[in-house]
């Protein structure tokens, strides 16, 4: 056999490496291929179980919701964070960028509701996400006022724990609603005005 034919059996093994590596990166690219969009219907794959309403959020009824994944770890502001520490509580999750025109959009929005609501229950919580560093990040929160914690989840590693079929964040900005049970109720894939905001927590604030 030829040194020429000999030469693509000893380079296999580098093009599985580095196709190996591209499927990673590709994994982390398609959750963040709709960031800073405006959002979109599409629910994850698998029985979804969820209703897409003309206001474009999408709703579970209680008894088919999905738990919400492990979502702990640093915050912006060098502190640590366990969501499920908040079971009990109605949570507003929501995944924001200080590179994202929607996002500082509705970043006002999202702490007047979160003022208003955090004595009846609702607490509000952040996820940061493509951000190198935390310096913008926290410019971002004080030139909004926001007052809330955001998680610090700049390669977007917390939101593929979702699982497929469940109503996971696909686009930036993303925005949960989760129950007093941990289970997520509410999605919207766009940015949210405050009254669109508040009418996407009421149903689940008034749950028993």
């Amino acid at each position: 056999m030829s040194a020429a034919s000999r030469a693509p059996q000893r380079s296999k093994p580098r093009i599985r490496s580095r196709r190996a590596a591209l499927t990673g990166a590709a994994a982390t690219a398609a959750l963040l291929l709709s960031a800073c969009g405006s959002g979109g219907t599409a629910g994850g794959g698998g029985d979804t179980n969820f209703v897409l309403g003309k206001d474009g959020i999408s709703t579970v009824a209680k008894g088919k919701r999905s738990a919400l994944p492990d979502l702990s770890g640093e915050t912006v502001d060098g502190g640590q964070l366990d969501v499920g520490s908040f079971k009990g509580k109605v949570v507003v999750l929501n995944v924001w960028g200080s590179w994202c025109a929607p996002c500082r959009a509705e970043a006002p929005n999202f702490e007047k509701v979160h003022q208003d609501l955090k004595a009846d229950g609702v607490q509000f919580v952040g996820i940061n996400t493509r951000d190198n560093g935390t310096d913008k990040a926290l410019a971002f929160e004080k030139q909004q006022g926001v007052t809330y914690p955001s998680l610090y989840d700049p390669t977007g590693k917390l939101m593929l724990r979702f699982e497929k079929g469940t109503l996971n964040p696909q686009a930036i900005p993303s925005t949960l609603v989760i129950d007093r049970e941990g289970k997520i109720a509410a999605r919207s894939l766009a940015a949210l005005s405050e009254d669109k905001l508040r009418k996407m927590i009421a149903p689940v604030l008034a749950e028993k």
